[in-house]
């Protein structure tokens, strides 16, 4: 992913955000990065820029409005914004700087004060001169790649927790005799975005049952039943499949959403964005502290960011949501296509879903709605609410991981039900072995397109830490194979490949004691499956088990709470591997003694149910079950003994 530069423009002027009137005539400060305050006029009357807006719309009071006209329209309204950040010295001068280091991208995060000015269609700027591919749209343009945000003016910042598990409800309905919304086509959209982190099962009714714990489907749905249904349960992700529809409020006209009537579903209850947010940040509880909020809520409505009108209090929809605290609202400020609306459904949350930035992925959306719709503008209607935290790289960063790992896991998943006797059942060997081998090959290239990431290349540590993921994922790999008939140069493939990571990471990361472990151990265990002697490995490695068992015990000094836990584990471990790498001064009773004692520590540290003691005693599993040599089996039938593992048979004595 590219280096994202943030740059903040506020557009200002004085008085409340309502009842102010667009005009030549009015002053409005424009500030930009470090450069001081810049005074600029907008060449429109408000009566003027509704008549332009309008045709906009396709449709003007039901007669189509001709497609030169409207594109000639939309270029027009297009160069005058463009025009007016060319009078913004400060926003010249970031965008100069970002365009000098290549591979930037930038992050356009528009402040507006005024109601007026969100009617502006800012998205659909053209640039102007000494702008990035100046002529051409400017967030459509790939030279220096441009998103725009905007956002609410607020006292102090937003919180926003991107990395939760995602959990999405897909709201859609078409009361009233109005046209029926293309739900199915979104849910299929929506299907296919979660379907990487879907256990696969063979029975529909459970992968049902899977797909139910991530999104949730309300058809038809009601403004009463939106708020039980959030109020039941925490949304991350919450996508609106709806007509825009105007109504009245105090004398003015507005667009609200096109819901069922909580009384009589078959009737239109026209819903305003102050009471869908009430509805969507409902309390969970009547004690709780703050309301819960979605992450990222998607309006494919239209007119959902349309302000229609400046007079009285309250913006568009999405302005309304964003308000009410849900930091990114995706809405569409003119008439949306269904078709448009299925294409941004579909790279909106596959991308998002996969750990991509939400800044990236609007910019994919705009350009693919270009591309898939070019009989419409709905690339320029997208509008997008944003709040932007200093950590949000982070954040997006420790979600996409996250997610990978997810992805990888629920692959694994299905691999340990392929090795259950039942999974069996109807299914040849020969069908089940080959699902198996393209569920290995898929995990590999996940891994590798991990390891390639810009992030994992410019830090050691980020390296390393991959390089570890994916040499235990060929582990894993190699023990699957190791339990199928037939399989010895697939298992022997994938325990040398994990050699040869752990070695990777080692170089990487030199300190990593718990890297240098692991590719003690599976040097040992590639030994055992090639039917090397293992006599020399103390001569030529043993230099690296000092090395680690050093490095652990000073980590055990100062480790507390699971890190101590997890520390321990390694501890033992490589007291384990002594017998194969500590050479003549290696005491194999006093080894015994600290093994067992580093395993009592992590009981007492951490609940025998807690992750730490699960993993360790599975790793300790491994040396009895599978890797069976008399080198290690009786250390490793004493760990899991002080674990509390019951299945273990009485430790045999040493020959």
């Amino acid at each position: 992913m590219s280096e994202i530069h943030n740059v903040k423009l506020e557009i200002l002027r004085p008085g409340p955000a309502h009842n102010q009137l667009l005009s030549p005539l009015t002053p409005y400060l424009v500030l930009c990065g470090a450069d001081g305050p810049v005074t600029v006029r907008l060449p429109f009357e408000q009566r003027q820029l509704l008549i332009r807006l309008e045709r906009l719309r396709y449709y003007t009071e039901g007669t189509p409005v001709p497609a030169g006209q409207r594109e000639a329209e939309l270029r027009e309204l297009g160069e005058t914004i463009g025009q007016m950040f060319g009078q913004v010295p400060g926003l010249l001068a970031e965008l100069g700087s970002v365009q000098a280091a290549k591979g930037k991208f930038v992050h356009l995060r528009l402040s507006l004060s005024g109601f007026e000015l969100a009617l502006l269609p800012f998205e659909a700027a053209i640039a102007p001169a000494g702008f990035p591919g100046s002529g051409s749209p400017l967030f459509l343009q790939s030279k220096t790649p441009i998103t725009l945000t905007r956002e609410v003016r607020r006292g102090r910042p937003l919180p926003v927790e991107w990395n939760r598990p995602p959990r999405i409800l897909f709201i859609f309905a078409s009361p009233g005799g109005l046209a029926v919304v293309p739900a199915e086509r979104h849910l299929v959209a929506l299907r296919r975005a979660i379907d990487p982190w879907i256990k696969i099962k063979n029975s529909e009714e459970a992968r049902l049952a899977e797909v139910k714990n991530i999104l949730t489907v309300l058809p038809e749905a009601t403004l009463e039943q939106i708020r039980q249904a959030c109020m039941d349960t925490e949304y991350t992700h919450v996508h609106i499949l709806a007509h825009g529809a105007p109504y009245d409020h105090a004398g003015d006209q507005q667009y609200g959403l096109a819901l069922c009537d909580s009384t009589n579903p078959a009737e239109v209850d026209v819903v305003d964005g102050e009471r869908l947010a009430i509805a969507l940040t409902t309390d969970r509880a009547l004690d709780c502290a703050a309301r819960h909020r979605p992450t990222v809520l998607s309006l494919a409505t239209c007119d959902s960011g349309n302000v229609r009108s400046v007079l009285t209090p309250g913006g568009s929809i999405a302005h309304e949501l964003h308000a009410a605290g849900i930091p990114w609202v995706f809405a569409s400020q003119f008439p949306l296509w269904m078709r448009s609306s299925t294409i941004f459904t579909e790279v909106l949350y596959k991308r998002l879903l996969k750990g991509a930035d939400p800044r990236c992925v609007l910019h994919e959306v705009r350009q693919r709605l270009r591309t898939s719709c070019p009989e419409t503008h709905d690339w320029a209607s997208i509008v997008t609410y944003a709040t932007v935290p200093w950590d949000f790289e982070n954040q997006v960063s420790d979600f996409r991981e996250k997610q990978t790992r997810g992805r990888i896991e629920t692959k694994f998943a299905r691999i340990d039900d392929l090795l259950k006797i039942g999974e069996f059942e109807g299914q040849d060997e020969k069908t089940v072995t080959g699902e198996m081998d393209g569920l290995c090959a898929s995990i590999r290239e996940e891994l590798q397109a991990w390891r390639e990431e810009p992030e994992a290349q410019s830090s050691d540590r980020e390296l390393a830490e991959r390089l570890g993921v994916s040499a235990a994922s060929e582990k894993r790999i190699g023990i699957a194979y190791e339990q199928i008939a037939g399989k010895e140069k697939e298992k022997l493939e994938a325990y040398q490949k994990c050699c040869l990571l752990y070695r990777q990471a080692m170089v990487a990361e030199p300190s990593n004691n718990w890297v240098i472990t692991q590719y003690l151990s599976m040097l040992a265990v590639l030994m055992r499956a090639e039917k090397v002697g293992m006599t020399e490995l103390a001569k030529k490695h043993g230099h690296w088990w000092s090395t680690a068992r050093q490095i652990s015990h000073w980590r055990l000094l100062n480790a507390v709470g699971s890190e101590r836990a997890w520390a321990c584990g390694t501890l033992a471990e490589l007291e384990m591997l002594g017998a194969l790498y500590g050479g003549e001064q290696y005491s194999a009773e006093e080894a015994k003694k600290e093994i067992i004692r580093c395993c009592n520590e992590i009981l007492e540290t951490c609940g025998p149910k807690e992750f730490p003691v699960q993993s360790t005693m599975r790793q300790f599993r491994r040396y009895v079950d599978i890797w069976k040599q008399n080198e290690w089996d009786d250390f490793a039938r004493a760990a899991l003994a002080a674990l509390g593992d019951s299945n273990v048979s009485p430790q045999k004595e040493r020959p």
